[in-house]
């Protein structure tokens, strides 16, 4: 009998946490040794979205190099991790019996927000992953029920992670790019985590799933909310009374809060 796994969140940060060295990439290196050898990684990536929910059923997903005007070294990195086909079906089957119309897509690989922290998490890519896409007009208690339909994979051996970030306003992070030295942390990106991080640490959910009007700054920590979505399918999967454990914490170019959880 599988031990049942915990439930994650990272936020995943610039694709260049694949070849620099980080407390983030530190961190999910760390939590994934800690482990139990997962049968499967289900990553649900805010760089997958579509209308409905869908699954990547590829046998042998691609390496997809989704950004651009980054190090050629970037580009040569190949995860090539195996898929989980059977994982995708199970996973269907559960968002079916919950009411979803959900699809397999058996073309599709694996965007940077699923491999980059797998290449930590995993870096000998032997270990199947597979992705669940978000659906962006669809918001937080629809991906919160997509967690509650797919928990029982936790005890499958099925570890069910969500990728996405805890702020993404990429207009104020490519400003702080462009600067150098240590950056101030943005008053408005402070505002939001900190009520966020005392919400998830306080199992609010209820409040956590009203975000877009409770929290402070919402609107400019998440001009669009595909980075914040999987963060309630990983709170859906955690189920109510869950224990959690921050990973780590920080900013990123003085707007892009760096926040990963562990749920048990």
């Amino acid at each position: 009998m599988n031990a049942r796994l915990p439930v994650l969140f990272l936020s995943h940060g610039s694709p260049m946490h694949a070849i620099q060295p980080s407390a983030a990439a530190d961190a999910w290196g760390q939590v994934a040794a800690g482990l139990p050898r997962p049968r499967a990684v289900l990553m649900v990536s805010a760089h997958w979205d579509s209308g409905l929910p869908l699954l990547g059923g590829s046998p042998q997903p691609e390496t997809i190099y989704d950004f651009g005007g980054f190090p050629d070294e970037l580009y040569r990195i190949r995860y090539a991790a195996p898929g989980a086909p059977d994982v995708a079906q199970e996973a269907q089957a559960l968002l079916r019996e919950a009411g979803f119309t959900a699809g397999i897509d058996g073309c599709r690989g694996l965007d940077h927000g699923a491999w980059i922290p797998m290449l930590k998490m995993y870096p000998q890519a032997d270990v199947p992953v597979l992705q669940l896409s978000v659906q962006p007009a669809l918001g937080a208690t629809h991906h919160h029920a997509l967690g509650q339909a797919l928990a029982s994979l936790r005890d499958k051996g099925v570890l069910i992670v969500g990728s996405g970030h805890m702020t993404h306003n990429l207009r104020d992070a490519f400003a702080g790019m462009r600067q150098s030295g240590e950056l101030p942390v943005a008053s408005y990106a402070s505002e939001f985590r900190d009520w966020i991080d005392a919400h998830v640490r306080d199992g609010r959910t209820e409040a956590l799933l009203q975000w877009e009007t409770l929290a402070p700054q919402a609107r400019r920590a998440h001009p669009t909310p595909e980075h914040f979505l999987p963060l309630f399918v990983a709170l859906g999967a955690a189920g109510p009374g869950y224990k959690v454990a921050s990973l780590c914490a920080g900013y990123d170019f003085g707007v892009l809060a760096m926040d990963a959880y562990r749920f048990d």
